[in-house]
């Protein structure tokens, strides 16, 4: 899975001339919460909520309120925007843009491309795509199979025996647990208890999961 598979592509981006108070505006109309600033193409800083916060009054000041839209109006994005941004390329892979969020504690990367900015993903797009790999919203069963981490082979077992008993298999994905491997099935919703079964009477430790349901 790459970035570009999951990031969001119509980014929109904010010279650094742009007042604050039209920033804001932007983010409003189109919820969002982030604008790359682009100057002569190139990227030179991001702008959040966040940023536009920090560099606005207290609100223990004795500001009036036309004292502070003033200032928002006379401040351009290039005095609140953070300078130093973290970014990820298009092809990356998706854990790629995961370890630099956990990395440096942050939410959002622009998504480059031949040093042009062609997207953007957050840490909202990264949960969408967990819940897309694992076809959340589709229904079916969880089925589990423990299995020792030093055995080989298990993955080929797994799948002839769902082709032999012709067993769907919706994703497949393989966790760890100390020194044991689990391989977790989702499968058609009513074939659940037959995929256990049959993967047990195999030899191997498996057990059917809580169901999950489609989510409206």
């Amino acid at each position: 899975m790459s970035v570009r598979d999951f990031m969001s592509a119509n980014v929109i981006t904010v010279p650094p001339e742009t007042k604050v108070s039209v920033a804001v505006n932007i983010m409003k109309e189109n919820n969002i919460h982030r604008l790359p600033v682009i100057d002569d193409g190139e990227l030179v800083g991001l702008v959040t909520q966040g940023t536009i916060q920090a560099a606005s009054p207290s609100k223990a000041t004795s500001l009036s309120i036309y004292e502070y839209n003033y200032l928002l109006n006379k401040m351009t994005v290039k005095d609140v925007m953070e300078p130093t941004v973290h970014t990820i390329n298009a092809d990356d892979f998706l854990e790629d843009a995961i370890y630099e969020m956990r990395k440096y504690q942050i939410g959002v990367l622009p998504v480059m491309s031949a040093g042009a900015v062609v997207g953007i993903i957050t840490n909202n797009d990264i949960l969408d795509a967990f819940l897309d790999v694992t076809d959340y919203n589709e229904d079916g069963t969880v089925v589990q199979v423990f299995v020792e981490k030093d055995r080989p082979g298990v993955i080929f077992d797994i799948g002839k025996i769902m082709a032999e008993n012709q067993l769907n298999i919706q994703t497949l994905m393989v966790t760890h647990q100390g020194t044991t491997k689990v391989v977790e099935i989702h499968v058609d919703k009513e074939d659940g208890f037959s995929v256990a079964s049959k993967l047990r009477e195999a030899g191997l430790n498996a057990k059917e999961a809580e169901r999950y349901k489609k989510v409206d």
